[in-house]
């Protein structure tokens, strides 16, 4: 959620529901907005001066609500999540896709991001249910059905760059949970402003700068999209998500966005469903109840299997 947000004047339940749908909904519109922007912009150059604007802005949010500066030690804890979700996360999906990644495997591989998450947070001793696990992989299954009319073309190296995103992004996802942290608006700001400062040194050495002079009109209007929705509502909601909910429920995002995509893709691109769509959207749908619902209903069987009592056909007879 915004990180001026009143949490406490709204119930929990409301508030993960809107994040959750920001964070599905906006997050599936920006693939449209990312291809539209690198029309014209350079990529590095795009990622870099997004974040270092997301990160002023989020700055004076925190300041104003009366936050101290981060620690030496949080600078360097935002500096390693910034590094890896920021830098290396996002530019890696980019350059993957220069390196001639299809784009049907790319879309695959970044499903993979919540199984990586859901395995680090186990590790971490935090217990994952089993329906959860079945979701994650009902999810992967979907967004591979969803991706087939995609392009599954690869090189060597654009294909390791390309599972090394959803890596980078978990480990980054997983570390933001454990380690010391300012406030959500500080933290965000000292994240985003220390990942964009690692891309904006890269950008300015491999990336000329004179290019921003060349940027359509289109390509402005849909980086100051991803700034405003993808970033500074959209990324907020999903660092709210990862310190009030499971890792497994925030990091679901990766398989629902593919179907927003589409659905853009076919609204705004002129794009057409085939059969492969209407056997991948039912299962997200049950990869997503599995998430949503998969531990409670588990936790409820198990309860009820131990009061044989209330069940008439197992009561002895008299």
């Amino acid at each position: 959620m915004p990180a001026n947000f009143n949490a406490q004047a709204v119930p929990r339940r409301a508030l993960v529901a809107v994040a959750l749908l920001l964070v599905y909904i906006v997050w599936g519109t920006t693939y449209f907005a990312i291809g539209m922007a690198l029309q014209t912009m350079p990529p590095l150059l795009m990622n870099a001066i997004r974040f270092m604007c997301a990160g002023g802005v989020m700055l004076i949010v925190a300041l104003w609500q009366g936050h101290a500066l981060p620690t030496a030690v949080q600078w360097r804890n935002s500096a390693l999540v910034g590094g890896l979700m920021v830098f290396l996360a996002m530019n890696l999906i980019g350059f993957a896709q220069k390196l001639g990644i299809g784009s049907g495997l790319m879309a695959t591989v970044v499903t993979t991001m919540p199984m990586w998450l859901a395995l680090w947070s186990r590790w971490g001793g935090e217990r994952i249910a089993a329906p959860t696990w079945i979701g994650l992989v009902l999810g992967v299954a979907g967004t591979l059905l969803l991706a087939m009319e995609g392009d599954f073309s690869a090189t060597w190296l654009g294909a390791l760059l390309a599972f090394g995103a959803p890596l980078c992004w978990s480990i980054g996802s997983y570390a933001s949970r454990r380690i010391s942290l300012p406030g959500p608006a500080m933290a965000a700001a000292a994240q985003w402003l220390t990942g964009g400062a690692m891309g904006l040194g890269v950008a300015l050495w491999t990336e000329p700068l004179g290019a921003l002079a060349l940027v359509s009109a289109a390509s402005w209007a849909a980086w100051s999209y991803l700034l405003v929705f993808g970033t500074l509502v959209a990324l907020n909601a999903y660092l709210w998500l990862l310190q009030n909910t499971t890792a497994a429920l925030a990091g679901s995002y990766s398989f629902v966005n593919p179907a927003v995509a589409l659905l853009v893709g076919v609204a705004l691109g002129g794009e057409r469903l085939t059969g492969w769509v209407f056997a991948a959207l039912p299962l997200v749908a049950a990869a997503l109840a599995l998430i949503l619902y998969g531990p409670a209903m588990q936790a409820w069987w198990a309860g009820w299997r131990r009061l044989p009592a209330a069940r008439p056909w197992e009561r002895p007879s008299a």
